[in-house]
């Protein structure tokens, strides 16, 4: 018998998921724009968001989150953080017991600091949680581009089983059980994305590129072991994997920002004029907040946080990093 699954979050990133999906289990894929809806049953595309793809006949889509929700063995959340919760909560009486629950948000929740699976475990209690996370440009994968992903829960039975769901044609799905490692690295490496694009939007060069995407994987691997994650984890693909994915790639939307602020813009131009949400833009206070929890310096992302807020201009936050004195490599700063 294949697992039944339901995805809520019509955007990019869980059309695409749900498309992948869609060739091992049945799946339906909760939105609440009902233009999106349409546009997947009737066209089998999501214009909206990925215009230039084609979906697979066999996706469903509803706009009615307990049509998603009732009969899935699988839940899976493609719901950006600041409204993560509330959907879980429209969501949680249709949701049978014990149905493991999927993140694919790259986020923290803004009011409590947690990551999304601590929001889904307050929630939804008893379920299973886990997260799929990795170097996954959405455009990508669609265009038929080989992609490694990671499939993280604690439980070792369940996240093999949960493996061969989500693991598709060129997109190849690894397991790790360290859940808290995973999660936080598909979060923090949006934040050192933005300081890449700030760079490349003032005309730094490729050295200067390189040297922001090592010493930014330094800082978030001391936060994330800091937090109770492995070392290994941030070597991997759900750390400098991702990292290197989202600083390097025009598709990234946390890179796009990053530029868009170098050029001298205001956040708040840049990001009224996306269509899909920048994750490292919401997550800066909160991860700036737990670096001070946990006593981990990390200059580059609390540079990234002064520029979002607009306290300081990206030429100024650039100028600070590369004047700033360099003690030994192994250690802060």
């Amino acid at each position: 018998m294949k697992l039944r699954v339901g995805l809520l979050g019509g955007g990019s990133w869980g059309t695409t998921v749900a498309s992948l999906v869609s060739r091992n289990a049945p799946i339906k894929i909760w939105a609440r724009d009902t233009e999106t809806v349409q546009d997947i049953n009737q066209n089998h595309r999501n214009s909206k968001y990925l215009p230039d793809a084609e979906l697979p006949a066999a996706l469903k889509a509803t706009d009615a989150i307990g049509d998603a929700v009732a009969d899935a063995d699988v839940l899976v959340m493609g719901i950006p953080s600041n409204n993560f919760r509330k959907v879980l909560e429209e969501a949680k009486p249709f949701l049978r017991p014990w149905v493991p629950v999927i993140s694919l948000t790259k986020g923290l929740e803004l009011s409590t600091g947690k990551r999304m699976t601590e929001v889904i475990e307050d929630v939804l209690p008893g379920h299973p949680v886990g997260v799929l996370t990795g170097p996954n440009l959405a455009r990508e994968i669609m265009a038929g581009q080989a992609a490694a992903s990671v499939i993280s829960m604690e439980d070792e039975i369940i996240v093999k089983q949960l493996q061969q769901l989500f693991h598709s044609g060129l997109f190849r799905v690894y397991t790790n059980t360290d859940l808290l490692g995973c999660e936080l690295g598909g979060v923090l490496k949006n934040i050192i994305a933005i300081a890449v694009g700030m760079g490349d939007g003032l005309g730094a060069g490729d050295n200067t590129r390189s040297a922001l995407i090592t010493r930014g994987l330094a800082e978030i691997t001391r936060l994330g072991v800091a937090m109770g994650g492995r070392p290994e984890t941030f070597a991997g693909l759900t750390g400098m994997g991702d990292m290197i994915a989202t600083c390097t790639s025009p598709l990234s939307r946390n890179r796009h920002v990053g530029v868009e602020l170098g050029k001298g813009r205001n956040i708040d131009e840049i990001i009224e004029e996306m269509l899909m949400v920048a994750e490292g833009v919401k997550s800066a206070p909160t991860v700036m907040a737990l670096a001070k929890k946990y006593n981990v310096a990390m200059p580059i992302a609390e540079d990234v946080f002064e520029v979002t807020k607009g306290t300081r201009t990206a030429i100024r936050a650039y100028r600070g990093l590369i004047s700033a004195s360099a003690g030994s490599e192994a250690e802060a700063g």
